[in-house]
């Protein structure tokens, strides 16, 4: 038995995104994104009071890097791990590992934009360092997906992989307020992999969005 307990639009989506790839029978316990995940009950999953925390036979998990190591391995057939003796396992590592660099910027956003509740309370020094720091985020994967390798459509060149979805969720919500119109292999990126079905699949029903807009301009004094 596999239960995730998830937050729609929050990091808990990775998790999911990759149990519809593994193509496994899972369920799911949706949360809100409020102070219900500081209670006893579910602190006993996550002490951390986060999302995802994920119960497989009568164990739990949390933590979303560990999560998709722990499910590749244990479902191999459906290639989204990379095996240690595979080339691209060290790069498998790291991208699924980075996935966490772009969404700790991300949530840092998300606090300033969407948890407060006042004005008074956004800094919009934090949102543009924050928005800058997404930029250099997506540096990195557009040098990664610009590399003059033959066939490199995904971030490994042996093909679509858990660091995809890693990453392309993070990029999912780093979109909300970093748009991608300077990175275009990016772009080109993100647009096949959000066409997947698992990926559909993973995307929330709009009363249960967590971002209200598509798009979040940094916030100016006064405006």
């Amino acid at each position: 038995m596999i239960r995730l307990h998830h937050c729609p639009q929050t990091r808990s989506m990775r998790t999911l995104w990759l149990l519809y790839e593994l193509g496994v029978e899972f369920e799911v316990v949706l949360h809100a994104f409020d102070k219900s995940l500081r209670d006893p009950e579910y602190l006993s999953l996550s002490p951390a009071g986060r999302v995802p925390a994920l119960e497989i036979d009568g164990e739990r998990m949390f933590e979303t890097g560990a999560i998709t190591e722990y499910l590749c391995e244990r479902f191999p057939e459906a290639n989204m791990g990379r095996r240690p003796e595979d080339p691209d396992r060290m790069a498998w590592l790291v991208w699924v590992h980075f996935a966490e660099t772009v969404s700790q910027h991300a949530a840092a956003l998300t606090q300033q934009h969407v948890a407060l509740y006042d004005d008074s309370m956004r800094s919009p020094v934090v949102m543009k360092l924050e928005a800058a720091r997404l930029g250099k985020c997506y540096d990195a994967i557009e040098a990664r997906l610009s590399t003059p390798v033959e066939n490199r459509d995904y971030l490994l060149t042996s093909g679509f992989s858990a660091a995809d979805v890693s990453v392309g969720q993070a990029v999912y919500m780093a979109r909300h307020f970093r748009k991608l119109d300077d990175h275009p292999a990016v772009a080109d990126w993100y647009e096949r992999i959000t066409e997947r079905e698992a990926f559909q699949k993973s995307l929330p029903d709009a009363r249960a969005r967590l971002y209200t807009q598509d798009f979040y301009p940094a916030w100016e004094t006064g405006g």
